[in-house]
């Protein structure tokens, strides 16, 4: 006897989708059964199965100058070679 099944659909990246599925298939499970193992954990944990965490001052402040950042469309650095430099210099204080 089996049991009553529905339909779920969601929407998500193309992008996204495409490397979950790729990750997946290494772990040897489809997208469905992930995301029936994923409900399956909420159930019997009556919890997200993931930790989420309010994010502390600091992340807080650096998602803030990011969004405005991306509303100007400014980077931070003129190039990739100048955002190296800068995470050189501030590994070593």
């Amino acid at each position: 006897m089996s049991a009553q099944t529905s339909m779920l659909h969601i929407r998500v990246e193309d992008d996204i989708k495409d490397q979950a599925t790729l990750a997946l298939t290494a772990m040897g499970l489809t997208m469905s059964d992930a995301v029936r193992l994923f409900l399956r954990r909420v159930v019997v944990d009556q919890a997200f199965p993931l930790e989420l965490k309010v994010p502390n001052a600091e992340t807080l402040s650096a998602i803030e100058e990011s969004r405005v950042m991306m509303s100007k469309r400014k980077a931070r650095f003129s190039d990739a070679d100048a955002l190296l430099a800068d995470l050189e210099k501030n590994n070593h204080k």
